[in-house]
């Protein structure tokens, strides 16, 4: 199950609460990039669309790089929005969860599964400026805390 993207800013911008997975639908030049590693998910979202036969899921601004030994490709747009695959059992619960205020469906990483391309998303809430503050104050901390055992087991 080897990663080809993670998206760290995620983990930083919201709060993280329910993980899900999901397949994606991607041409056969976009499958080899994304295969190649040639994934980048920051800036990404999910969008739940009711359509006349049920919500769907999109994968939206992820960028897939063209395939470099597919040769020219006419139109093509790295950004363009992908469909997810999900029951219709979890796009139904999804939606009653992003009706909820505030929260919304971040793109964690992208995975191969034996092969197919799986997405990991998670329902997170944004968190505010003085929580990112919170969170760096207490990294600093650990980060300081982990230095000063390491100086005092080398001193022994």
């Amino acid at each position: 199950m080897p990663t080809l993207a993670h998206n760290r800013r995620a983990s930083f911008d919201f709060e993280l609460l329910e993980n899900y997975e999901a397949g994606l639908i991607l041409s056969g030049q976009e499958a080899k990039s994304a295969k190649a590693g040639h994934v980048n998910l920051k800036g990404a979202h999910i969008s739940l669309r009711n359509q006349p036969s049920g919500p769907e899921a999109w994968l939206l601004n992820a960028h897939i790089s063209a395939y470099s030994y597919a040769g020219q490709l006419e139109g093509y747009n790295p950004t363009q929005e992908r469909k997810l695959l999900l029951t219709k059992k979890e796009l139904a619960h999804l939606v009653g969860k992003t009706q909820e205020k505030g929260l919304t469906l971040v793109p964690l990483k992208m995975y191969t599964k034996r092969s197919f391309v799986k997405l990991e998303f998670a329902l997170g809430r944004g968190k505010k400026k003085y929580d990112k503050r919170e969170a760096i104050k207490k990294r600093d901390v650990e980060r300081q805390i982990r230095t000063l055992t390491k100086r005092q087991g080398n001193s022994r």
